[in-house]
């Protein structure tokens, strides 16, 4: 049994993704709205990232993050889809080892990352309405890029910790990954060897990163939601609410997935949930970030309307300190 066990490991050189349970007739049509999707998000994500950077009063701590977001969203999609794609095509859908790894790591770090970014959103909009007339002394451009290198930082600090973790197992048994992404959770599965330490890490580091960023972000809205109330006026206070309301919106939907993930009991698992789940925070959530931050931003689209029929070479080349 020993030996068998040994050659197994010794011969595991890849994985097989399981991909989506669908009849092959339909694999085409799954093709294309992937294709779709991750278009979308490279386009809007890409021109969004463009326009704040034409636009010289669009050049504040705010949409410096924004800039960041959209960064995220494009490397974050980028690590999943083009794989999945492949694997929709190719019937074997196989993964190096190595790939493997290499996927599981820059997912988990960007995501991460993301979770940690949108808390610093949350404090900006904090000292942008609590502390206003010393917000351009607080969030200076220093502070700003601190903050995200002190994400990014974290971030794969994180992810480090987890794929170090993971890949130390023994894979000694089936070598199909129920999912269509390297994930944790699926690759645990495959083990033979206790994954108790491993869980418990899922498990603290979630807590820890997505728990923590989650604090900040309701413990700055709950500071919010009071100088929201101080305002006088329902135009002031809706006027005031609308700089928020876009990222309130990208929380509830990344975060709503992400916990659901990750902080929930082993027991609950399941390969169909935990698929939709990450197809809605893998492809859908980057690819609506834009949308949402530019329908509900009345800066971006006077920015955009700007850009779009400006005609003076000189036009919005002033800029504005960070």
């Amino acid at each position: 049994m020993l030996l068998s066990e040994e050659v197994n490991k010794t011969l595991l050189t890849d994985f097989i993704l399981a991909g989506f349970a669908v009849h092959p007739d339909l694999k085409p049509l799954l093709f294309m709205v992937f294709s779709a999707m991750y278009l979308i998000t490279i386009l809007g994500n890409g021109s969004f990232i463009l326009l704040i950077r034409l636009s010289a009063h669009l050049h504040t701590p705010m949409y410096f993050f924004l800039t960041t977001l959209s960064l995220l969203d494009i490397c974050y999609s980028s690590v999943v889809v083009p794989n999945t794609l492949a694997n929709i095509l190719n019937k074997e859908g196989s993964i190096t080892l190595i790939g493997c790894a290499a996927q599981l790591f820059l997912f988990s770090a960007f995501g991460s990352t993301e979770c940690l970014l949108l808390s610093v959103m949350a404090l900006d909009r904090y000292v942008a309405i609590c502390k206003p007339l010393h917000y351009t002394t607080i969030m200076t451009g220093g502070l700003c890029i601190q903050l995200v290198a002190a994400s990014f930082a974290l971030g794969t600090v994180q992810s480090l910790l987890q794929v170090s973790l993971t890949f130390r197992l023994q894979f000694c048994q089936a070598r199909v990954v129920d999912h269509f992404i390297c994930d944790v959770r699926p690759l645990l599965k495959l083990s033979c060897t206790d994954t108790f330490i491993n869980e418990t890490v899922i498990f603290l580091c979630a807590a820890m990163v997505g728990g923590t960023s989650l604090v900040t972000i309701l413990m700055s809205y709950t500071y919010i939601i009071s100088a929201l109330l101080k305002i006088p006026s329902v135009a002031g206070r809706q006027r005031t609410f609308s700089t928020c309301a876009s990222h309130l919106t990208c929380v509830i939907l990344f975060y709503g997935a992400v916990l659901f993930m990750y902080l929930r009991p082993p027991s609950l698992y399941s390969p169909e949930t935990e698929r939709a789940a990450s197809v809605l925070y893998t492809v859908v959530i980057p690819m609506s970030n834009p949308l949402i931050y530019s329908l509900r931003n009345q800066e971006v689209k006077e920015s955009l309307k700007k850009i779009t029929f400006c005609r003076n070479p000189r036009c919005g080349s002033k800029t504005i300190d960070r």
